[in-house]
């Protein structure tokens, strides 16, 4: 390695971890890479074990005679019993593939669920998971890597397709923060803004009338001890009105999971303390 400006030798016998093929396409790539898939805290082994597929086909894609089926079945089953040891492998297998599940139904990105389940085996290592479920724990934890990646889901979103509710969530997610010293930071009202305005299909117009309605209740101090979610809402309201794209307080207390009295509430202080001189409207249906 040298120098392209004054030639210094930098660095000798340098190794080149890459691999030593080329390829040019996907297809390429596929067929002459030799490695398995990376480490992923998602599987309760790590990804590291050898994994038999379900499918009854060779390496070739051909189909596996019918005579070889019961041995493969028998390997199969054989493997997946050595594969889980322990309880705590156990347990494991479980929790992963119920926060996978969670994540599936959210929507959410693979590096989102690789932290979420990073945070969870550091539960389990903790000792933290004795005296409570492990779907509430787990609940919690994928509630924790969303609050980490700034992708605001709400309790009550996570506990409608969680298997525990939203009280035992909440009570997890304090008591492993807390132990864990995960310091995470309150979600913000405008941490939902581009997602409500997204899924009510407004315009980016909308969008910036809401969160500069909220930098001025912010800097007034009209946010503190207020609902993130309720705040965001009424934002959105209020802007939808502004920009005369108007949405009803039942779509958008719909969409942000709130109430509609929570809308007209936060609505009605942020335009008495904004000096915003609109008439305070009820739904029209």
């Amino acid at each position: 390695m040298i120098c392209e400006y004054c030639g210094l030798v930098i660095k000798e016998k340098y190794i080149d971890k890459g691999p030593e093929w080329r390829a040019f396409d996907a297809d390429q790539k596929r067929k002459r890479t030799r490695v398995g898939a990376p480490m992923t805290y998602l599987i309760h082994d790590m990804g590291l074990s050898t994994m038999i597929d379900w499918k009854n086909k060779d390496i070739f894609g051909k189909e596996i005679p019918s005579k070889l089926r019961g041995q493969i079945y028998r390997l199969r089953k054989w493997q997946s019993r050595i594969r889980v040891s322990d309880a705590t492998e156990r347990n494991l297998t479980f929790a992963l593939s119920e926060l996978d599940r969670m994540a599936s139904n959210l929507d959410l990105p693979k590096n989102l669920r690789e932290t979420a389940a990073k945070v969870y085996r550091d539960a389990v290592d903790a000792h933290l998971i004795r005296g409570r479920s492990i779907e509430g724990v787990a609940a919690a934890s994928l509630y924790a890597a969303c609050r980490m990646y700034k992708i605001p889901r709400t309790l009550n979103e996570i506990s409608e397709i969680a298997r525990v509710n939203k009280k035992e969530i909440g009570r997890s997610f304090r008591f492993i923060s807390q132990e864990l010293n995960l310091n995470l930071n309150p979600t913000k009202p405008f941490d939902y803004i581009t997602r409500f305005t997204s899924e009510l299909k407004l315009s980016q117009t909308c969008q910036k009338i809401a969160m500069k309605i909220i930098k001025i209740a912010e800097s007034r101090g009209l946010i503190s001890g207020r609902g993130p979610t309720g705040v965001a809402a009424a934002a959105i309201y209020f802007a939808s009105i502004i920009s005369k794209e108007k949405r009803t307080q039942r779509d958008i207390a719909k969409v942000s999971q709130v109430t509609e009295v929570t809308v007209r509430n936060r609505y009605k202080e942020l335009a008495e303390n904004l000096n915003f001189k609109l008439p305070f409207r009820r739904n029209t249906y």
